[in-house]
């Protein structure tokens, strides 16, 4: 396998080459390298990826993914369903980590809560896809939220994931894609997974909050039966 620590270090180098938004106050209030990725925490031998959108600020000071409101749904419903008991508030739900990799579009916290651009997303993507496919030895990637579903509409044919999200069971479905990725040398691998799409568990997402714990057991009792 690959050094995971070179590929952080070629996302520092990238980040430095050229400026882009990054909400760096909220890095220097938690004492942190605004250009130093934070890429991914868990497991990158695990079989599952939660893959969504960005970084917010408690994501930043913990320089962990899904770590605040929504990666506390998504850790919650993870041990419920490795462990087949609710964690109380007193329960360690970081022992998932074990059991997942989770990252998302871009390994750094935009502005706000506004979504980074397309040209921002195109510029860090070979880095996402090496994690994905030379790193990662997994085959299941449940998504969150639209634009992180919508990432890996280049690995499908043309249209394929706008119909796919067209379709009503699109939170129940699944729907196989090829990932792939260079090496250092130019070659190309390929990796075979499957998308788990489910809609962001926000708050604001009034839609779908509250019905999230459940559509993400529906989700996982698949993959940890």
């Amino acid at each position: 396998m690959p050094d995971i620590t070179q590929l952080i270090a070629q996302i520092y180098t990238e980040a430095q080459r050229e400026s882009f938004p990054i909400d760096e106050p909220v890095y220097r209030e938690a004492g942190l390298d605004p250009e130093m990725p934070i890429l991914y925490a868990g497991n990158l031998e695990s079989s599952l990826c939660f893959f969504a959108r960005d970084l917010g600020k408690d994501e930043v000071f913990a320089q962990q993914p899904l770590y605040g409101a929504a990666g506390r749904l998504v850790r919650q419903g993870l041990y419920h369903a490795i462990y087949h008991q609710q964690p109380n508030n007193s329960t360690d739900t970081s022992v998932v980590l074990d059991r997942v990799l989770l990252t998302n579009t871009v390994p750094y916290k935009p502005p706000g809560n506004k979504a980074y651009s397309e040209a921002v997303k195109k510029r860090f993507r070979p880095f996402l896809e090496q994690l994905l496919v030379l790193h990662w030895q997994g085959d299941c990637i449940i998504t969150l939220g639209n634009e992180a579903f919508k990432w890996f509409a280049p690995y499908a044919g043309k249209g394929v994931l706008t119909k796919f999200f067209a379709g009503s069971d699109r939170y129940s479905e699944s729907l196989p894609i090829t990932l792939k990725a260079e090496d250092e040398q130019g070659k190309l691998h390929e990796r075979s997974v499957m998308l788990l799409p489910l809609p962001h568990p926000s708050p604001l997402n009034q839609q779908y909050y509250a019905q999230f714990p459940q559509m993400l057991q529906h989700r996982l009792t698949s993959i940890f039966p």
